[in-house]
């Protein structure tokens, strides 16, 4: 799948979300309804677009790093930028044991990139190279800003389906374009498939940047390796924390999907409900570009 592909595909899903929200509003509240679905999908992404980056970095503990801090890193992070003609990101550091990384910010030019202290203990060169070019290709990509609109999208849906219980429990509303039927359907049908469409975005996002940040490297093998100890790691609950019980989750459910693996694993329902997509899977697509490359 290609850059173009991806991208065509994310927006397709972005705009099959809007839609829902959109006859969501129509079928609970008629033509009134329909625009303050409007209205309140408008305020609440003017919102996320200016705060999203400090709420994600303020929300998972991140603090940022000094110009002499972590030389490694920023060296890595300024090749990476050059290649991928961006500007630097801001660096940031969350004091966690698990391996992680997560990229932030409405456009290229207000980025930054978070990586956890497990992380840089555990991968060399090469592997840390392949994480900083995933998530710098978020930036690069936008998907950073895609994310965030799906998942203030979606959140918007639930809260109108809410107000839809709350309204045929206690009745209320008088429009004659609503459809009782219809609402019905939205309150049980609309979370669950906004949802749905919130992961394959999320999804389709990591096998893009995947494919870019190999790109930028030129080395689709750093990636995978560097996935597989992620695996193995979130498979084995991470790092023991202190009197060896498991540290609490990295992050809030809402911003799981910023992370180059998903920091609750264990803690989902299940795959299905994943927001990323199966390593097994990146691997996979990783090293048939390696041997394309080779070919």
């Amino acid at each position: 799948m290609n850059a173009f592909s991806n991208t065509f595909k994310t927006w397709t899903l972005m705009a099959a979300l809007g839609g829902i929200l959109i006859l969501v509003g129509r079928l609970l509240g008629g033509t009134s309804g329909m625009v303050l679905a409007l209205l309140l999908a408008v305020g609440m992404n003017a919102f996320v677009y200016w705060k999203s980056d400090s709420l994600a970095l303020r929300t998972n503990g991140a603090r940022e790093l000094g110009l002499g801090e972590q030389p490694r890193l920023r060296a890595i992070v300024t090749e990476i930028a050059a290649k991928a003609g961006i500007p630097m990101p801001r660096l940031y550091i969350v004091d966690r044991p698990e391996p992680n990384a997560f990229a932030t910010g409405r456009n290229p030019d207000h980025s930054a990139v978070a990586v956890t202290a497990g992380l840089l203990a555990m991968m060399d060169e090469r592997q840390l190279a392949g994480v900083l070019a995933h998530e710098m290709s978020h930036i690069r990509n936008r998907d950073t800003l895609v994310g965030t609109i799906a998942a203030t999208i979606g959140g918007a849906v639930s809260f109108l389906a809410q107000m839809g219980q709350f309204q045929l429990l206690f009745g209320g509303g008088d429009d004659r374009d609503r459809n009782p039927a219809g609402a019905l359907l939205a309150i049980f049908l609309a979370p669950l498939a906004a949802m749905i469409i919130q992961l394959a975005v999320s999804r389709n996002r990591e096998y893009g940047a995947d494919t870019t940040g190999a790109s930028l490297t030129g080395d689709p093998e750093g990636l995978a390796e560097a996935l597989e100890k992620l695996d193995a790691a979130a498979n084995r609950g991470g790092v023991l924390g202190r009197f060896g019980r498991r540290p609490e989750p990295a992050t809030q459910p809402a911003f799981a999907h910023l992370w180059i693996v998903n920091p609750l694993a264990g803690a989902e329902v299940g795959k299905l409900f994943s927001t990323h997509p199966p390593i097994a899977d990146r691997v996979a697509r990783l090293r048939r570009m390696r041997l394309r490359s080779a070919a």
